[in-house]
């Protein structure tokens, strides 16, 4: 969109989605039908057709080759089960052969603390986010290996004593198992660890869980053998006491990307962070921590090595030391910047709707599994799929197809544009990589870039590298990208080159990266009157010029918006330019971090887009509960082609951070009244987002 432009607009009320919550907290997995175990033929049929949770493997040490066992990947050889009892997760998880078990519902343990002994090749999942293991956990014993434990909340056998000496109640138990993965739970208020990785249990991978509410949380060592290796990345460590965690004797510590917070006001307090003990070597990178006490600490044996973390609020010892070792020689991985970790785990952290309900929805009734079954097309740029380009498969979608078509892009660059036409509706878009950087889907067109034809150059709407026009499509663990070279082509008479057009009603962005420069993302609607809503959670939107505009009812959720500088080095832009029309909700930004690499009071919140000079548009951006770093000006809201913001919609509430500021004429701030109404329930208006 031009800077001299004008740009387009929407509104809608009511109430429904639980405000403030993550996707995978307000949309339970698919519920079961029926009683019992899922029938053989039902297994077997949903492992010939396994989704991507169900094969997933480990990164990190779990996933080095090692000890006779190559990686862990679980029981995915062997048959999917779903259990709703303690007696039937025992008998799957104790036995010989591997299986996939999808925990549906709460399974409360009898008698309290116990800790059911996982056999070897198991995975244990939670169907979306109803798996709950109540009033006990897992213990892994000697020689146990290729285990994954995801998706649960596992919680309460807390005893009422604090500092817990009677009672060995754990979620997580290992004394020497190996290759071990566990990803994306909850797990908090048990009598002792939440995860104890003792007697040399090693090649441990400990991802995307959230660990809270508890004394004693994460030990790992109890020998003075020092063999263990582990990996610990994007965890979310909250009110929790001591052991965040405790590393005593490890060969090889690689920490990662981790929030620890330490609440101010509450019972619980930190008595300590990140601790290297006995003959650890340790390596701390672009970690978070809020409020800690002591967040490092080393013994004079161990070693910390230091890169990129950021300290905020902390007190007490802070230390590193001694040389340790380069993670990447034993397996490849990727940072996010440390200034994202806290908005960018608060929303990733912990069970997922979108894991596990697979085959949980496999136990319905056969007609039912019939109209809700997804079909599945394959892309990869080295022919192991089905098709080549993203586009390909796309096209191989039946016209006017009435159930959902899951396109499964493995890792890769794909350099094509892509297009998902209005007869196309219920597309998914799922990279199949390890990370959301893995997958990219990427073009360079611009508005002034030349048609190949000659009938013109693209314009705005025409330069998006993936454009949507279908409704119920949703994109998740991918990155769409513009990557247009202003400076390399001043000559053009437009700069603006979008990654990703929407003009399609219930969208759903989870887990992904949108990057351009001016223009990166345009929520859209099919026509003026027609309504478009788009919920983004879990992502990361990037650029500097408008780069979150258009006339759709759009949030922003528990996401990081980041700012770069332009072409040419300077700092200056607009987040927000929304064009909504009378009567309509525009643009949301909740629950999310607004920062970036750029000079400090340089970027405005946003500016009224009335396309085409429009007056009777009614531009809309709301930024609430969100923290804004000192980029954003002191007055964030300024006019566009001749159009006041003050005679538009545009507010704040409750933002925190260096670039938040009191209420006042150039700055308005919602009442808590009217902010009631301008909840992320009311943008959506009856439409809950659920992963499909």
């Amino acid at each position: 969109m031009s800077e001299h432009r004008s740009k387009a607009r929407h509104r809608r009320s009511g109430k429904f989605l639980a405000v403030g919550l993550p996707l995978a907290l307000t949309t339970a997995g698919t519920l079961l039908h029926g009683t019992g175990l899922v029938p053989p033929q039902a297994s077997a049929a949903a492992a010939a057709a396994a989704p991507a949770w169900a094969t997933a493997t480990a990164d990190g040490f779990a996933s080095v080759n090692a000890l006779g066992q190559n990686g862990t990947y679980g029981g995915r050889d062997g048959q999917t089960v779903t259990v709703r009892t303690q007696a039937e997760l025992e008998k799957y998880a104790t036995a010989a052969e591997p299986y996939v078990i999808v925990v549906a519902g709460a399974i409360t343990m009898n008698p309290v603390g116990k800790e059911i002994k996982v056999a070897s090749d198991k995975t244990i999942v939670g169907s979306g986010t109803s798996g709950h293991i109540v009033g006990g956990g897992f213990f892994l014993g000697q020689g146990v290996h290729n285990v994954i434990i995801r998706n649960l909340t596992i919680r309460d056998t807390h005893q009422g004593v604090w500092n817990d000496k009677e009672h060995d109640f754990d979620a997580i138990q290992m004394d020497g198992a190996h290759h071990v993965w566990i990803d994306h739970n909850d797990l908090r208020n048990m009598a002792d660890g939440l995860i104890d990785v003792r007697k040399d249990s090693t090649y441990v991978t400990v991802s995307w869980n959230e660990m809270s509410h508890n004394n004693k949380t994460f030990g790992i060592g109890w020998t003075e053998n020092v063999l263990t290796d582990i990996t610990i990345h994007h965890n979310w460590i909250r009110e929790t006491e001591q052991r965040n965690p405790s590393t005593d004797n490890c060969a090889h510590a690689h920490l990662y990307n981790n929030f620890l917070e330490d609440v101010p006001g509450t019972d619980i307090s930190s008595s300590y962070g990140n601790y290297s003990r006995g003959g650890t070597r340790m390596v701390l990178e672009n970690s978070y921590f809020q409020g800690v006490k002591n967040p490092v600490i080393k013994d004079a044996t161990a070693t910390v090595v230091q890169r990129g973390n950021v300290f905020s609020g902390t007190s007490g010892r802070n230390e590193s030391g001694g040389t340790a070792f380069d993670p990447k020689a034993y397996y490849s991985y990727t940072l996010d910047r440390a200034a994202d970790v806290p908005a960018l785990l608060k929303s990733g952290t912990g069970p997922r709707s979108s894991i596990g309900t697979a085959a949980a929805s496999a136990e319905a009734p056969a007609a039912s599994r019939k109209a809700a079954a997804a079909t599945t097309l394959t892309v990869a740029k080295d022919g192991s799929g089905q098709y080549r380009t993203v586009q390909a498969a796309v096209n191989a979608v039946p016209a006017n197809n009435a159930s959902r078509v899951v396109v499964s892009i493995k890792p890769g660059t794909y350099r094509e544009t892509v297009k998902v036409p209005s007869n196309k509706p219920h597309v998914t878009f799922q990279g199949t990589g390890g990370s959301r950087k893995d997958t990219v889907i990427v073009f360079n067109n611009a508005a002034g870039t030349p048609k190949p034809d000659g009938s013109g150059t693209y314009g705005t709407s025409g330069s998006a590298t993936v454009a949507v026009e279908a409704d119920d499509f949703q994109a998740r663990n991918l990155t769409i990208s513009n990557d247009f070279d202003e400076g390399a082509n001043q000559s053009l008479s437009g700069h603006q080159a979008v990654a990703l057009r929407t003009a399609a009603d219930k969208v759903l962005l989870d887990g992904v990266i949108v990057e351009g420069d001016q223009d990166t993302l345009l929520l859209d609607t099919a026509a003026k009157d027609r309504l478009g809503r788009v919920y983004v959670t879990n992502s990361y939107v990037v650029g500097n010029v408008d780069f979150i505009f258009g006339r759709a009812t759009a949030v922003i959720d528990r996401s990081v918006i980041t700012l770069k500088k332009r072409w040419n080095g300077t700092s200056a832009g607009y987040v927000t330019a929304p064009s909504t029309a009378a009567n309509r909700k525009g643009i949301l930004i909740a629950n999310s971090a607004v920062n970036g690499d750029v000079s400090d009071r340089t970027f405005y919140l946003g500016r009224p887009w009335h396309a085409g000079g429009d007056a009777s548009l009614d531009p809309q951006t709301t930024v609430r509960n969100t923290t804004l770093s000192a980029a954003i000006r002191t007055t964030p809201w300024t006019d566009m082609s001749g159009f006041s913001w003050k005679d538009d919609r545009f507010a704040e509430y409750r933002n925190t951070g260096a670039g938040a500021g009191s209420a006042s004429g150039d700055r308005p701030h919602l009442t808590d009244a009217q902010a009631a109404d301008q909840e992320v329930a009311d943008w959506l208006a009856g439409w809950t987002p659920t992963a499909s």
